[in-house]
């Protein structure tokens, strides 16, 4: 009797749970001229995604509920993290193959105004958002208008994606800022600091507040890297927390927490990591190969990952650094060994990926932008980020992303399942964002 009793029990306990359980990173200068805001204004507010069909049928879900972060103790050990469970997502409207593949691109342009063209293809359902950059911002007046015009193209009739576009910049701190205003320290500063959780907490909500405030929606950050050397790529301007993969976990959780409690989504970058990297190894300027073991990769660089996707981030950065421990032929954002097996399988990221810029040097071996996107999209990445550097900046490097999408999605070279559940994530997390 005491068995059956006992049985009966352990029933309903694991029924009750599973109830439960159902339910760029480019760098540039600082614009001086854009104040801080302070508060939280409106950005679009249509909530209805789009489909490439009338079909109901379940498509993957974003992870955006959050949890403790990592401590700060000094275990090497590999966590073991566990994905969250998001609200059913939106269907799919009808688009074409060309919308399909304009809502996986960010794009870019160069100067105060934004091309025709741009709001053209924003108007078309064909943009999955904007990033800007300091030469785009003269002061918080003039952005702000910006973002209303692009934002009014994005509300067109002819769009069949009623979601606010995706809005971002790199507001890191420090030296990494395209807005003026907070976060004002860098994450080396705040690693550093008399309260170094306090620090970051006030720097992710700072910046949250700064963008919001603006009409931004995206921060390309924080950095997740975890620095090897004094003056290496990371330690030169102070973008990495720490040499303690433990202490990159807890300020970046508290930076994500922060910053996404106050509307703005966080991106944490740059996957699997470019703490290893000297000085000199700058993927935005050339090739770089990164020759570090896999077990670093797994217990330090990748480690506070396991942090960020606990603490709810919205999106994960890609490197384009090669990782010959893990893919001895494709830089990180173009190998489905690093993307699926690492960032998803391994560590069951379930949020959106995007890329570092399509136009960085480090791509030079694989051909145009179209051969370049396709084989982004190939790996696993969701978004497309076009943005190359200074006056060369231009849509043009969108659409050619565009075209490489709609041509592999449309002659099969591309899943058209997992293209779908990547429109799914996208515009699941662009819906979200809304008020």
């Amino acid at each position: 009797m005491k068995r059956a009793f006992a049985l009966a029990l352990v029933t309903c306990v694991i029924v009750s749970a599973a109830l439960v359980a159902g339910g760029c990173g480019r760098q540039g200068p600082v614009s001086t001229s854009a104040s801080t805001p302070t508060s939280a204004s409106s950005t679009t507010s249509a909530s209805t995604a789009a489909s490439t069909s009338t079909s109901t049928t379940s498509l993957p879900t974003t992870s955006t509920s959050a949890s403790t972060s990592t401590s700060t103790s000094t275990s090497t050990t590999t966590p073991t993290s566990t994905s969250t469970t998001a609200p059913p997502q939106p269907t799919l409207p009808v688009l074409t193959p060309k919308q399909m593949a304009g809502q996986r691109v960010i794009y870019s342009y160069a100067g105060l105004t934004p091309p025709a063209e741009l709001l053209s293809l924003i108007s078309h359902g064909e943009a999955a958002g904007v990033i800007f950059f300091a030469d785009n911002i003269s002061s918080s007046t003039q952005i702000r208008a910006v973002i209303r015009t692009l934002n009014e193209a994005n509300a067109s009739a002819q769009n069949p994606v009623r979601a606010p576009l995706l809005l971002m910049t790199d507001q890191e701190g420090g030296k990494i800022r395209h807005l003026s205003g907070q976060p004002l320290l860098s994450e080396k500063q705040i690693g550093l600091s008399a309260d170094p959780e306090a620090a970051a907490t006030e720097a992710g909500n700072g910046a949250g507040l700064n963008l919001r405030g603006l009409g931004m929606n995206v921060n390309l950050a924080p950095v997740f890297d975890v620095y090897r050397q004094a003056g290496g790529f990371d330690d030169k301007n102070e973008r990495s927390y720490s040499m303690r993969q433990t202490v990159v976990s807890k300020l970046g959780a508290d930076f994500i927490k922060a910053q996404q409690a106050v509307g703005v989504a966080a991106t944490a970058k740059h996957f699997p990591g470019l703490g290893a990297a000297t000085s000199s190894q700058d993927t935005d300027l050339r090739p770089v190969t990164l020759n570090v073991t896999a077990k670093s990769l797994s217990t330090i660089d990748e480690f506070p990952y396991t942090a960020a996707i606990s603490a709810g981030v919205r999106l994960v950065m890609v490197s384009w650094a090669v990782y010959p421990a893990l893919d001895d032929e494709r830089p990180a954002g173009l190998s489905s060994s690093i993307i699926q097996g690492q960032l998803r399988e391994r560590l069951h990221f379930n949020g959106v990926t995007i890329t570092d810029s399509l136009g960085a040097e480090a791509l030079q071996a694989f051909g145009t932008f179209q051969h370049r996107a396709l084989l982004a999209a190939e790996a696993g990445m969701d978004l497309i980020l076009c943005a190359s550097n200074g006056a060369s900046r231009d849509i043009s490097e969108g659409e050619q992303a565009m075209d490489g999408l709609e041509t592999g999605y449309a002659n099969g070279a591309l899943s058209k399942p997992a293209f779908k559940a990547s429109l799914q994530r996208v515009i699941g997390m662009r819906s979200s964002l809304g008020d």
